[in-house]
């Protein structure tokens, strides 16, 4: 187990994002494009609507960007919903890093949002994310037949959502 700190997420943690977002696992279990552009990163966190909050679990010693969580609240008809998205370094894998992320965005859901629903979306081949989200509670709702095309191939993923 690794000790990180969770905060907000920064515009100045571009950077550390981009670096992310190469490492294959992370490319390889979420539908960012590889080689994204630092600048289009930068943009999207220094343009980020009001309704999605995003953490950002930092290593302490070297004060590197390791994982990172979003919780978009959803809007009109579906207030009580909002749907996650995470990441960690391929590095820091099984250890307790995505736990520590997906525990506090639960805690921002139902302590200050007063969430009915977080949903999320993962690859059928992805079973430590689908096991970590298991762990919280959350249950598949369905298959989603070539859900994307990853790699050269099509790929399904699960509709997973936890309901309180």
């Amino acid at each position: 187990m690794v000790t990180v700190t969770i905060r907000a997420i920064e515009v100045n943690d571009w950077e550390g994002l981009a670096a992310l977002q190469q490492f294959p696992k992370v490319r390889r279990g979420t539908l960012q494009m590889p080689y994204q552009s630092p600048a289009v990163i930068r943009r999207r966190l220094e343009n980020q609507p009001e309704n999605i909050y995003q953490l950002a679990a930092i290593e302490p010693e070297s004060e590197q960007l390791v994982g990172t969580i979003s919780l978009h609240q959803q809007t009109r008809g579906r207030q009580h919903v909002g749907c996650i998205g995470m990441a960690v370094r391929d590095d820091f894998h099984g250890q307790g890093i995505g736990s520590e992320l997906l525990k506090e965005v639960v805690e921002i859901a139902d302590g200050w949002l007063n969430l009915k629903r977080l949903e999320l979306t993962v690859y059928v081949d992805n079973a430590p994310a689908i096991h970590l989200y298991q762990k919280f509670g959350f249950l598949i709702e369905g298959t989603l037949k070539k859900y994307a095309f990853r790699e050269g191939r099509f790929v399904d993923a699960f509709t997973m959502a936890r309901i309180i």
